[in-house]
């Protein structure tokens, strides 16, 4: 009687294709949000894994990006700009489409993939229909923000872990006070001057007791 053999079949990686990205979305719908302005919406259940959209627009470099919002409020952050890497950023508000009105979530159920110079929203998790999508932006500080960098960045995306910013990471790392180093190095000057003190009085005290024992010796002789 023959016998059936398994074969071992290598599992093939995933290639996850993303809709047109200029075609209206089949995954979500464009609506206003209580979080921040307009906000995508699912339009039926998006499963965990889905490549949902492709973050489009105009590819520029950082100094073009920074030369073209130049003029803008400094407490104004509505742009559409997205880091691509250390030389080029999207510019979503730019020939971009529907995906440029995702909204920042601290409690993200998307996430933003880069894969070779293009970005892709993935469903980290599954969605309900009529539920908003949202991703952690995790924008970078810089030591030239401003002290109210925090509150241009607010988060209101009203999750129970929410950081209540969209920068990165949650807490601004507080500036080293001067006065606090200097008084440190003193300090530490302070203890080595008098560790000499101390070192320079004991070897006066056993140079003392040697000259008393030579004296003492000569005096026996």
């Amino acid at each position: 009687m023959a016998t059936a053999t398994k074969k071992t079949v290598k599992a093939k990686k995933q290639v996850r294709v993303a809709p047109d990205p200029y075609a209206p979305n089949p995954w979500f719908l464009v609506r206003n949000s209580k979080v921040h302005g307009k906000g995508c919406f699912a339009r039926k259940d998006i499963p965990k894994g889905t490549r949902i959209s492709e973050y489009v627009g105009d590819r520029v470099s950082w100094k073009e990006a920074d030369a073209r919002y130049e003029g803008y409020d400094v407490n104004d952050n509505h742009t559409f700009l997205f880091i691509v890497d250390r030389k080029t950023v999207i510019d979503g508000g730019v020939g971009g489409n529907d995906a440029r009105y995702i909204n920042h979530s601290c409690s993200e159920n998307c996430e933003s993939t880069v894969e070779k110079g293009r970005v892709f929203i993935d469903a980290l998790k599954d969605i309900k229909k009529g539920e908003e999508l949202g991703y952690d932006y995790q924008i970078g500080r810089d030591k030239n923000d401003p002290p109210n960098v925090d509150e241009i960045y607010a988060c209101r995306c009203g999750a129970a872990n929410c950081r209540g910013t969209m920068l990165w990471p949650a807490k601004r790392p507080k500036p080293r006070k001067k006065k606090k180093v200097a008084k440190k190095a003193a300090k530490k000057a302070a203890k080595k001057a008098a560790g000499k003190k101390v070192a320079k009085k004991a070897a006066k005290k056993v140079a003392k007791k040697a000259a008393k024992k030579a004296a003492k010796k000569k005096s026996a002789r």
